[in-house]
């Protein structure tokens, strides 16, 4: 909008309330014409009280009903456009957009705060699309020397020519190599599920035999921390998803409580179904989170552990998140520190 826009400081031009204040005037003066055509026809009394009270409940009543449009029109109609394309805003969406109320000629404050939100949508599109193309580029750029470096070390590792040093040096370069792989892997799997660049592969299929599998591929490591692990299981339930991507729900889940479940803990598993829905629920008995941790969970690169002392990049929760949208679920959390956390998936049944 350029500077020598005049732009008005009242949302309702000044003719309104000359009609409105010319109105009333009318108004009145049509009452005490009625008191005067009422005294030429000799109705006195309560007849003319009632002539006169039935009057003004048509304008008392068409005055409301006017004000009522006038608000809804002018404020409630364009407010609630606003906090529509707001909340679809909040949720990632930046393609909304909410047209002005009046021609450019006549622009209020009511208009240039509906076009500053649409410039504001567009920046922020457009700072997203930059974001997302960076995190593409970049991750398939290092790759391809990330893979080199790996079976540099992996050789260097099998040549067995190497001190203890030098071989906890390679170990260590390996683990860096392995987690900035998975880093990477991630951060293209959760680019393509935003811009929904994955074909979805929609099959029906036995969600609880996927669920045993998945638990089965972490066994090791909750036998290693001597879990007590307690799973109730339908005999057989279908879910009508995309598998591969519900497996990565599933393997997040338990794979945060395994890492977060102290040695001796418990982890429960839940599966249970209706006619319309199925609920899985994932408790621990680990360590918690506070309630500013619930808040963030499933934002992107955000981890609870700021120390970064546990493994993790911070974008398991977000994929989980993602790919419950696009099927059609949902997830809530539900954790207290030092008592554990309880994840509740709810997805709808075939």
């Amino acid at each position: 909008m350029s500077e020598n826009t005049q732009v008005r400081q009242s949302h309702f031009p000044i003719k309104i309330f000359g009609l409105t204040f010319a109105t009333m005037l009318l108004v009145a003066g049509i009452h005490m014409g009625l008191i005067q055509l009422t005294g030429f026809f000799n109705i006195n009394g309560w007849i003319q009280t009632l002539i006169i009270m039935i009057y003004w409940f048509i304008m008392a009543a068409a005055f409301t009903v006017f004000t009522r449009i006038q608000i809804e029109n002018a404020y409630e109609k364009p407010m609630q456009a606003l906090a529509k394309a707001t909340d679809a805003v909040a949720h990632g969406d930046f393609s909304v957009y909410v047209p002005a109320l009046n021609t450019p000629d006549k622009l209020d404050y009511l208009d240039v705060m509906i076009m500053d939100f649409n410039k504001m949508v567009e920046e922020l599109g457009s700072i997203e699309t930059l974001k997302t193309d960076f995190f593409s580029n970049v991750s398939h750029e290092i790759k391809t020397p990330l893979a080199v470096v790996s079976n540099h070390a992996q050789i260097l590792k099998a040549g067995g020519n190497l001190s203890a040093e030098q071989m906890e040096s390679v170990d260590g370069i390996l683990a860096a190599t392995k987690k900035l792989s998975n880093l990477i892997t991630n951060m293209l799997k959760l680019n393509r599920l935003e811009k929904q660049n994955i074909q979805m592969d929609m099959e029906e299929y036995d969600l609880c035999q996927q669920l045993c599998d998945c638990i089965l591929q972490f066994e090791s490591q909750w036998e290693a921390k001597q879990i007590e692990l307690e799973v109730e299981l339908e005999e057989s339930v279908n879910l009508k998803a995309d598998p591969n991507l519900m497996e990565l729900v599933w393997n997040n889940l338990l794979s945060n409580a395994v890492k977060f479940t102290e040695p001796g803990g418990r982890i429960k598993i839940i599966e249970k179904s209706t006619d319309e829905e199925i609920c899985v629920e994932v408790s621990d008995s680990g360590c918690g989170m506070d309630k500013e941790t619930m808040k963030h969970i499933f934002d992107k690169f955000y981890q609870g552990d700021t120390s970064h002392a546990t493994e993790g990049n911070g974008l398991g929760m977000a994929l989980t998140l993602r790919v419950l949208q696009i099927s059609g679920g949902d997830i809530t959390v539900d954790s207290e520190e030092g008592i554990g956390t309880t994840f509740s998936i709810v997805l709808p049944k075939v």
